[in-house]
């Protein structure tokens, strides 16, 4: 296989960079209870995803709104569903710990 010039610079940098990000690992070491540390990033990604539900849920509310204005059923259809996955979402945390028993 013949390559260009061109491709053979784009390869030996690919090469060197695959090469940084192996030899550059630096370890790291945990202080405390991972358990901790583990319960703080799930805390954290549930606000994210509680954050993601209340957009939707306003988002949701703003679109039957609208929907009432103009009387169209479909957008009504689509503001209720909205709605309904917007509090789905945002609720997730406790609906999970309610089928886990937690």
């Amino acid at each position: 296989m013949k390559l260009s010039r061109k491709m053979k610079r784009y390869l030996s940098l690919y090469v060197l960079f695959v090469l940084f990000l192996n030899f550059g690992i630096i370890n790291v070491y945990a202080e405390g209870d991972p358990l901790t540390v583990v319960n703080n990033l799930s805390n954290f990604i549930f606000s994210l995803i509680r954050a993601i539900g209340m957009i939707l849920l306003g988002f949701g509310v703003v679109q039957v709104g609208l929907s009432l204005k103009s009387h169209d059923a479909s957008q009504r259809a689509n503001g209720f569903l909205t709605v309904a996955g917007g509090i789905i979402i945002t609720f997730a945390k406790e609906i999970l710990n309610l089928i886990v028993g937690g």
